[in-house]
């Protein structure tokens, strides 16, 4: 069986990513293979219909809590609204959720990047998309299967407008065995 891999790419607008996440899923990825990442701040109300924001104390979680979003984001799992320490609150959906509210978050780097690294990010690339992040940006993630999956992902997002597309394997810290996407095909 072939290595999983996660494909990243930096989105400017909600526009271009609700479209990376509809030709996603047009080309049959899962719900739970899609991760996004925002800042709470910056254009969140353009996201959220409705929003019940929990805030922990100094922890990045309540990840089941957070926002509802409508449109194409609707369709992710897991959306939620985190605290980061020393960061600030954000929106994700997926299984960078899992991430962010466990061992990554944590990590001796902290916030985005640890949760990244933790991810199998190398750590300069997990830093560079942090900054891109808290500068507005939103973070895709797409978790692959194997080779054929991952070009497909890269494909989708150089041709939806990503930016700072790149691949890496996932460690194994990237899904809670419970978050772990189906095998394909199986309901």
């Amino acid at each position: 069986m072939a290595k999983n891999t996660a494909v990243f790419g930096i989105y400017r607008s909600r526009e271009s990513v609700e479209h990376a996440v509809d030709s996603l899923r047009a080309a049959d990825f899962r719900n739970t293979d899609i991760s996004v990442l925002f800042s709470e701040n910056v254009g969140t109300k353009d996201f959220a219909h409705e929003k019940h924001t929990k805030v922990p104390e100094g922890s990045a979680t309540g990840a089941g809590t957070g926002a509802v979003i409508g449109g194409a984001l609707g369709w992710l799992s897991g959306i939620g609204a985190l605290a980061i320490p020393g960061v600030g609150p954000f929106i994700a959906a997926g299984p960078i959720v899992a991430a962010l509210a466990g061992l990554g978050a944590g990590g001796v780097i902290g916030g985005i990047a640890g949760a990244l690294v933790g991810m199998g990010i190398p750590e300069y690339e997990a830093k560079r998309y942090e900054g891109r992040v808290k500068e507005g940006g939103i973070l895709l993630s797409v978790h692959c299967d194997n080779a054929d999956w991952k070009k497909r992902a890269m494909e989708i997002l150089r041709e939806t407008g990503a930016q700072d597309i790149g691949s890496e394997g996932e460690a194994k810290a990237d899904f809670a065995s419970s978050d772990k996407p189906k095998p394909r095909g199986m309901a």
